[in-house]
């Protein structure tokens, strides 16, 4: 034996170089893979963004497909996982951003050329961080196809598809309601929020019922005219009560909404009310969207700053007044008192002129739910904007049909629904962001950029040479499997089936696997700022690679989420000094009787591992191609320490007959390929010391 073999297994000093192996052999390239392979297997890793440093869910990620990757290639596929990053707009750009603050420099300052010169160099320097990790990590990606979202390739693909939508007319340009970040003056994908529980008041605010209003709009037409007070004097003395966490906003109200179940409120339908402060009349309509139990079940209807009254002012055609503008001030339609005030001013002298005009009945305190921009953390204000469009109609048909005829089947499937729930009720999409870093709209005069969700929605296929008719498209496309996460299964997942149906004719991927979400050890979300992430390079620089990759994998059963324990990554640890030592026995004590061929075995022992091996072998294989990879890497442990280390070596160490030793080494060989596309870089270098091996490495191993 090697003399680094009698020393204890040292992962730090062994991963590195199994790595830096790889990588010279060229295998993670299915073009040099040895031995005659037809049939492609093909994963996109989902792009990172170039901000980005390797988390817990990544990093269960990147495992998950390089379990796959590592052992579709021992099957004999020829494998290609395509690598790359996301040039992450408004992250990207906030980042830049904040190093130019720090100069006392500002984007606007520098122009925008300049600061995209500025914005480029920093990728250029940082972007690749998180590949770098993903490579320590152990995944086995075909580096020399790494794609970023803004090479030139892929910015001509952005390009052709823009063309396609606007050829067909299906990208307008019009005034709607969206997220909008005052901080980053941009409109946001529902992505981009973080939503936090804010303790905040709900205000219950009194609004006039009118009598007579026939009479007072005839008199009006006539030109007789009727001042306030005549009009304060033929309302009557009744109110209808509406709940609101933002008074503010009631300066752009259209109407008062109930719900036409509510018994309370039914005789009030068509009613006309007055809006406190500015004395519009606004009309009481009955609508399903009003929640009965929220509040006193009567809702104020501002339809240019809230989706959902938008939607109810679309159903009953009301007028929209937008009174705060995209600085986050309000507007000439705020009325005098109040135009240009900020909106926390605003809301302070809205509630005290409801105060002094008795409009007030009570404010109690309130915890709500509060968007904010993901990346400078400003509270979202929805609003009113001039944006790019793209229709989704269509396109929304047609994902909703690949998934229901089981052209593309979602791992657990019950993540089918959640897909389709949001499908059947899509809107329009809003493409386009107010922001320099990104693939600017290809339209003559206009600033904007696309939304970073476009242009990743084209990832299984322009990473590959689409539009042009590459020896890559024709070879590798469709890709074979997505593996994500469940958060952007509306935002990135269905947006890549309809876009590869639409510009490719073709489903990017049949299956989809939905992983499980790592949370910290109580069961809250991991994050850096609350302190409960878990650093995953932390990890494999404490444990190594490998115990990482058990520790995320050995919890991942059943779809469930994961309560984050580092116990199992010891026990990975563990793990693999075991696997070392059980081979350093096996190859002591085989010597020249160590063989790779299934012994013909007499003895009682040694037919029952043998039996036991093949039978985890076969279950392996089935767990891991239904996507159970947790289960597997489960029954592959039992096997090898309880039944074959415990029991099988044990009774071997009393034996030194050649059938033993033929028996020891042979299931030692098929452990290690068992275990390869869960621990690679312990069995590589296990691998790599047995007296004669058919390979030059492990990882191109027959499973």
């Amino acid at each position: 034996m090697h003399d680094d073999f009698l020393k204890p297994y040292n992962p730090h000093a062994t991963e590195p170089q199994i790595y830096a192996y790889w990588e010279e052999s060229g295998f993670f390239n299915p073009d040099n893979l040895p031995g005659k392979r037809t049939e492609p297997f093909v994963i996109s890793l989902p792009p990172p963004n170039v901000t980005g440093t390797l988390h817990l869910g990544h990093a269960l990620n990147a495992v998950i497909q390089d379990i796959l990757i590592r052992y579709k290639r021992m099957r004999g596929f020829r494998t290609l996982w395509v690598p790359g990053t996301d040039h992450a707009g408004i992250a990207t750009q906030n980042v830049v951003e904040k190093e130019l603050k720090k100069q006392g420099v500002t984007r606007h300052q520098l122009g925008r050329e300049k600061f995209l010169e500025k914005v480029w160099e920093w990728k250029e320097k940082y972007g690749g961080i998180i590949l770098d990790q993903l490579k320590k990590l152990g995944a086995s990606c075909d580096w020399s196809r790494t794609r970023f979202t803004m090479d030139e390739g892929y910015t001509k693909a952005v390009g052709q598809a823009f063309l396609h939508y606007h050829t067909k007319g299906w990208i307008y340009r019009g005034d709607r309601i969206v997220n909008w970040c005052i901080r980053c003056a941009t409109s946001l994908s529902d992505l981009e929020l973080e939503y936090r529980e804010e303790k905040g008041k709900l205000y219950h605010i009194r609004y006039p019922l009118m009598t007579r209003i026939g009479a007072d709009r005839d008199a009006d037409k006539r030109g007789l005219g009727i001042s306030d007070d005549q009009r304060s004097n033929r309302r009557e003395s009744a109110f209808i009560v509406v709940a609101t966490t933002r008074p503010e906003s009631m300066l752009g109200d259209a109407a008062v909404a109930v719900n036409p179940k509510d018994k309370r409120y039914k005789d009030l339908v068509g009613k006309i009310a007055i809006l406190p402060i500015l004395n519009r009349e606004i009309p009481v309509v009955g609508d399903e969207a009003v929640e009965m139990d929220f509040g006193t079940g009567a809702v104020k209807v501002t339809p240019a700053h809230d989706f959902t009254d938008a939607e109810i002012a679309q159903r009953h055609n009301l007028e929209s007044f937008q009174v705060i503008n995209e600085k986050g001030k309000m507007t000439a339609l705020a009325g005098d008192d109040f135009a240009e005030l900020s909106i926390a001013q605003c809301r302070a002298r809205v509630v005290e002129k409801l105060k002094a005009l008795g409009f007030l009945e009570k404010e109690e305190d309130y915890a709500h739910s509060v968007a904010h921009c993901y990346r400078c953390d400003t509270v979202i204000e929805p609003l009113i904007s001039k944006q790019w469009f793209l229709k989704m109609d269509k396109l929304a048909e047609h994902a909703i049909s690949a998934v229901k005829k089981g052209k593309v089947k979602f791992y657990p499937a019950r993540w089918e629904k959640v897909y389709l729930d949001w499908l059947s009720k899509v809107k329009d999409w809003c493409i386009s962001r107010q922001i320099w870093w990104g693939h600017k709209i290809p339209i003559e005069g206009s600033e904007d950029v696309l939304d970073t969700w476009f242009s990743s929605a084209l990832w299984p296929f322009a990473t590959l040479g689409w539009p042009q008719k590459t020896k890559d498209v024709k070879e590798f496309y469709p890709t074979t499997v997505l593996s994500t996460d469940r958060g952007i299964i509306n935002l990135w997942v269905a947006r890549m089936i309809f876009s590869g149906i639409e510009l490719t004719g073709d489903m990017p991927f049949s299956d989809v696997i939905i992983h499980a979400t790592v949370l910290a050890k109580d069961g809250r979300r991991m994050s850096k700022s609350l302190g409960t992430g878990v650093d995953p390079m932390t990890l494999v620089e404490k444990y190594g690679a490998d115990a990482t990759r058990f520790g995320l994998i050995w919890q991942a059963m059943g779809g469930q989420d994961i309560k984050w324990a580092d116990e199992h990554v010891v026990a990975g640890q563990k793990f693999a000094n075991k696997l070392w030592n059980i081979a350093r026995f096996i190859l002591s004590k085989s010597g020249g009787d160590f063989s790779l061929e299934p012994p013909a075995v007499s003895d009682a022992e040694g037919k029952k591992i043998l039996a036991l091996l093949e039978e985890t072998a076969a279950a392996a294989q089935k767990q891991i191609e239904s996507y159970e990879f947790g289960q597997a890497l489960h029954d592959i442990y039992e096997f090898v320490w309880r039944e074959f280390a415990d029991k099988y070596i044990e009774y071997s160490k009393n034996k030194d007959d050649t059938e033993t030793k033929q028996t020891l080494s042979y299931s030692l060989f098929r452990i290690l390929k068992l275990l390869h596309p869960f621990t690679p870089f312990v069995t590589e270098a296990i691998y790599q010391h047995l007296p004669h091996k058919p390979q030059k490495f492990l990882m191109t191993e027959k499973w």
